[in-house]
Parts: structure tokens; sequence; C-alpha cells
């Protein structure tokens, strides 16, 4: 387990980096989306990632481990969305910063349950079979927005982005060799 947390932080550790330097160059215009529109922007991500999976061709040159991270960071600016009620849409770096370790912190926390409980189990997955679970959180994501946010049983949009993002970080560590 000790081999995951430090896997798991190295690998927050560099899309937070992404996060920030993005955030230099852009601001937070990413502030003026919608959660719905964050959601098609990670859909597009993995849908992209399985395609590549699939037929072996990637025309762009982007490579997956770059679109798994970026739906990590994607995942967290979803959650900064759905779950903070902030009025303005421009943040300085440090706030950004500071929403970005906050989400990242929990999701960490939420890792380390699961993993407990599932011990590890996730190691002997494929990345393709992340890649799918993705896919199916997001449309989960999307039935529950079309729903406008409304549940009978299940969880809401917020526990699905953080699935996402673990599902992300596990795929990154098999695609970096951790393992």
């Amino acid at each position: 387990m000790n081999q995951t947390l430090e896997q798991y932080q190295s690998i927050v550790k560099q899309c937070r980096k992404i996060f920030t330097d993005k955030t230099k160059d852009y601001g937070t215009s990413w502030r003026i989306l919608r959660t719905s529109s964050l959601t098609d922007q990670i859909y597009i991500k993995a849908q992209r990632i399985r395609t590549i999976q699939e037929t072996g061709n990637n025309k762009i040159g982007d490579d997956i481990d770059g679109e798994f991270r970026a739906i990590v960071n994607y995942c967290i600016m979803a959650l900064i969305q759905n779950e903070e009620n902030l009025i303005e849409t421009d943040l300085l770096i440090e706030q950004a910063q500071n929403l970005y370790d906050k989400y990242s912190i929990i999701a960490f926390e939420l890792m380390e349950k699961k993993n407990h409980d599932y011990g590890e189990a996730w190691r002997d997955m494929r990345v393709s079979s992340l890649t799918d679970l993705i896919l199916m959180k997001l449309l989960r994501i999307k039935q529950i927005e079309d729903n406008d946010g409304k549940t009978i049983v299940s969880e809401g949009v917020s526990s699905n982005y953080y699935d996402i993002l673990n599902y992300s970080i596990f795929a990154l560590i098999h695609l970096q060799n951790f393992n």
C-alpha cells in the first residue's frame, strides 16, 4: 500500500503542475464552463483514449498518458464547479491551487478507503478496463445531469467524478510502469 500512496502522489504532483502551468497561461477561464460542459470534455478525452486503444492509431500525437492527466484535471475542475458556491469566474492562482489541493486530497482519502476494502484489485485490471469504467461513469453522470441532478438510489455526480479521477490515476500508474 505504501507503494500505491507514493505512486498516486507522484501522479497528482504531475497533474497539479500541468494545472498550475495552464492556469498561469490561461487564468481560470475554465470557470465559465458549466459542469455538463466539463463532463462532455472528459467524455471526449476518454473516448479518444478508447479509440486509440482499439485502433492503435494516434493521428494527433498527444499520448494516452496526457489524456488521462487531462481527465484528472478536468475532474477536479468539475468538482470545484459542482461543489463550490463561487460567484467570481476569475480566481487567483493560489485560490485555484488551494481548491485543486482540497479536491485531490478528498480523492486520495477515498482511494485509500476503497483500496483497503478492495485489496488493490485495480492492479490486476487492464488499462482498457479502466477506460471502459471511466466511460460508464461518464454516461451515468450525463444521465444524472439530464435528470437535473435527481437520483433515486444512486450516488451523485461528485462521487462519479472522484471515481473517474482515481481510475485515471490508476491507469497512469499502469502506463508509467510503476507496478
